[in-house]
């Protein structure tokens, strides 16, 4: 058996070995930790962020909760309204949306699948307090004891009979509505009692109470609740009993049982605020997008539609965002090619002139950095304009007549010509860096053996040169996919890419989900064809010198 070696300290060197080498890469780790942090929070976590918009749709869930839920036994293929229980919950949510200000994002969501519910949405926000009068207004005058709010406080709070999962569920529901962390000084607690006698009530009591203390810093005690406290008492206090309860306020709870308090019929009230109400339609989309995750956005993104009934295309007129994206692939491909085509002369001659040469010709490739980029693709315009210097030069040569100028700006002419320049820089110099490794005795030794020019080019030079047009046409390709600055000034309407469509989303529609299923869609492409790039040429074979 052969003796194992040991280390000088006596431990096997094997295991010694394993543990220097552990060592260093710990060091190693530490030393690009920081780094490393740096990019993932600055860079990973946003993008990451940025493309899970594209699923998530926490919104309607999070404003409607009752509703949804009611909503989910209602069969929208009936072409029937919902039933009075989810019009009582829908006005329950939708008042506690309107006090916090999130009822009309609601709308704002919902009016990218259907136009018209953004308005439909911040008009019954600001008639639900009416609904609510038309109850509170008779009990107050029925005692006016209900006019004070510690009366409502002292009543439904409680100190040792607590509902706490209905309390932690409200504190829930406002932190999600609000966006704010939920917080236990609320000094409130439901009656479990009342929770029993009176839910709706004490359900919306609680609501307004967690919101009142965590979102406006007031004390309930001191506070009159919302109109839609004194709504939903009324309506339970049609089918409660109360015969057995005789606990804080029981004698005004039977004094308000008995005087039989109005309550407006839920489903009537939303008709009279807008007849879309009494429709299927506003349903079926608040139904089928309350789920917390949607591929609504992906459908839109490639001109279809969510429905009840599943994927629904847009109509053929209204088919653009597959159109940009083809546009956005063929285009950047021929600005890749067009680079290639353009750059490699001028990579060729950097690295075979001399070197004060060279050096002189490198700093004119490198001094459009040196200018704004809004600068030189506004530079473009001026001189592809019918007016501008390039139509002047060639009606004043006789190339073309006056009234024959040539069209090249706000068409996809002037977007290639426009974005070759100004990405040219970037595939001139990873082709020059790789040029400059190539060995000029290669071409004399192909030329001494018999070999022409052509020849020595094609079968010695070129493919040592592949490299570098692989590493510029990759930093080419992606650099324009993403391009919308350029595009947006010479492209017009049938120049521009689907990045434009992303940046108008994000900047002015403000549909954040549809902007980051176009990116990830785009991102997608561009791994698909990085991919396909790899096995075509091998990512290995490129370099940057």
């Amino acid at each position: 058996m052969a003796e194992m070696m040991l280390a000088a300290d006596g431990t096997p060197l094997k295991r010694s070995l394993a543990r220097a080498l552990r060592r260093q890469k710990l060091r190693a780790l530490g030393l690009i930790a920081p780094l490393l942090i740096f990019v993932l929070i600055t860079f990973i976590v946003p993008i990451a962020s940025m493309l899970f918009r594209s699923v998530e749709n926490q919104i309607v869930e999070n404003t409607l909760p009752m509703a949804v839920e009611a909503l989910a036994d209602w069969d929208p293929n009936a072409g029937t309204p919902p039933d009075e229980a989810v019009y009582e919950a829908l006005y329950f949510d939708m008042f506690l949306a309107a006090e916090a200000k999130r009822h009309t994002r609601l709308g704002t969501r919902l009016n990218y699948e259907q136009t018209g519910v953004s308005s439909l949405f911040r008009q019954s926000g600001r008639a639900l307090d009416d609904i609510g009068k038309e109850t509170q207004k008779p009990l107050e005058e029925l005692n006016n004891a209900w006019k004070d709010g510690e009366t409502w406080h002292g009543i439904f709070n409680t100190t040792d009979n607590t509902d706490t999962a209905l309390l932690d569920l409200q504190r829930k529901r406002v932190a999600a509505l609000t966006g704010s962390p939920a917080s236990d000084e609320v000094n409130f607690a439901p009656d479990a009692t009342l929770s029993n006698l009176l839910p709706k009530t004490t359900r919306a009591y609680t609501a307004w109470a967690v919101y009142t203390a965590t979102q406006q810093g007031r004390d309930p005690a001191t506070r009159d609740p919302w109109e839609a406290v004194a709504t939903a008492l009324a309506l339970d206090l049609r089918t409660a009993d109360l015969s057995a309860y005789t606990g804080p306020g029981a004698d005004l709870l039977a004094e308000a049982q008995t005087a039989d308090l109005p309550v407006p019929a839920m489903a009537t009230a939303f008709a009279d605020m807008d007849e879309d109400w009494a429709g299927a339609t506003v349903w079926k989309t608040i139904q089928t997008h309350s789920s917390t995750y949607t591929s609504g956005y992906f459908l839109n993104a490639v001109d279809a539609q969510k429905t009840p009934d599943g994927v629904a295309w847009q109509p053929d007129d209204k088919q653009i965002l597959l159109k940009l994206f083809g546009r956005t692939i063929w285009m950047s491909l021929l600005i890749t090619f067009s680079c290639i085509a353009l750059g490699y002369p001028i990579a060729w001659l950097l690295a075979n002139l001399p070197m004060r040469q060279a050096n002189l010709l490198l700093i004119l490739v490198l001094l459009p950095f040196w200018t704004s980029l809004l600068v030189r693709t506004s530079a473009w315009k001026v001189m592809l304009q019918q007016q501008g210097v390039i139509n002047d030069v060639l009606v004043w040569i006789g190339l073309v007549g006056d009234g024959d100028r040539l069209i090249m700006i706000n068409n996809q002419f002037g977007t290639i010509v426009a974005m070759t320049h100004i990405l040219l820089p970037f595939m001139i110099l990873p082709m020059y860096s790789v040029m400059q490794t190539i060995p000029p005795s290669y071409l004399r030794a192909a030329k001494s053996l018999g070999a022409t020019n052509w020849t020595a080019f094609w079968r010695v030079y070129f493919p040592q040169s592949v490299p570098g047009i692989g590493a510029g046409s990759i930093l080419v390709f992606i650099l324009s996919i993403g391009y919308y600055i350029t595009p947006e000034i010479v492209g017009g309407t049938k120049g521009v890419f689907i990045s434009n469509r992303i940046a108008y989303h994000i900047s002015s529609s403000l549909n954040w989900g549809l902007a980051a299923a176009l990116g990830t869609i785009l991102l997608a492409a561009v791994l698909v064809l990085y991919w396909a790039y790899d096995k075509i040429v091998g990512i290995d074979n490129v370099k940057l010198g």
